[in-house]
């Protein structure tokens, strides 16, 4: 895919961050995203910052190390996060971190986003959105769990500590976070009313089908 100019991929990073905040996403200093650049670096939302206050000014680009090359402000703490997500998935180009406030109530609880019960969840997210076990941050466990995940899906709930996306641009990403919280609300009504059933699997192994067809979804090593 070809990649934006830097100063268009700056701009859309600003706008996506603020979208976060007005949809309700991230509170005070939640949230953090990330944009893969030429040469292993990465554009980066700073630490300490409201998603709605995020200006081109205050963005940093860092080296896989986590290591400041542009920038005067600090990254966020949770760029590990990031950095294990991309291992996972090479042709990943941004992850999007948020804490949308019913998938992020699934998590905590240590549940799953599951049944999965409508075949747009399954064309545009897979046929899990797991959750990734609670761990301490920056933790070994927790990094492991996210690289595992992301292997596997391009959405992830994390055990008290809200939703991580991965796209091919940030539009992608972001659209994948409104459908996480989507589903999680829809879950939640449906679960109050009786039993949800799952799609059956020869129907989800059709929709995974079309789902690589459309180029979506992790790509074989």
């Amino acid at each position: 895919m070809p990649v934006a100019p830097l100063p268009k991929v700056r701009a859309q990073l600003v706008a996506t961050s603020r979208r976060l905040h007005q949809m309700g996403w991230v509170a005070n200093h939640d949230g953090n995203l990330s944009v893969r650049l030429h040469g292993d670096r990465l554009l980066i939302t700073p630490t300490a910052f409201s998603k709605l206050d995020v200006d081109e000014g205050s963005l940093l680009i860092v080296d896989l190390d986590g290591k400041v090359l542009e920038g005067r402000k600090k990254p966020f703490s949770e760029l590990e996060l990031h950095l294990a997500a991309y291992r996972a998935r090479p042709e990943v180009e941004v992850v999007i971190h948020a804490h949308p406030p019913c998938a992020t109530a699934f998590g905590l609880v240590g549940l799953e986003l599951s049944p999965i019960a409508m075949p747009e969840i399954v064309v545009s997210l897979g046929d899990r959105i797991p959750t990734v076990a609670r761990a301490m941050p920056k933790s070994p466990e927790l990094l492991k769990g996210v690289e595992a995940a992301a292997a596997l899906a391009d959405a992830m709930l994390l055990s008290g500590n809200g939703a991580l996306t991965l796209g091919a641009d940030l539009g992608q990403a972001l659209l994948r976070m409104e459908l996480v919280e989507h589903y999680a609300k829809i879950l939640t009504h449906a679960k109050a009313l009786g039993t949800v059933q799952p799609l059956p699997a020869a129907d989800v192994a059709k929709l995974l089908e079309a789902r690589k067809k459309a180029g979506l979804g992790p790509r074989p090593a």
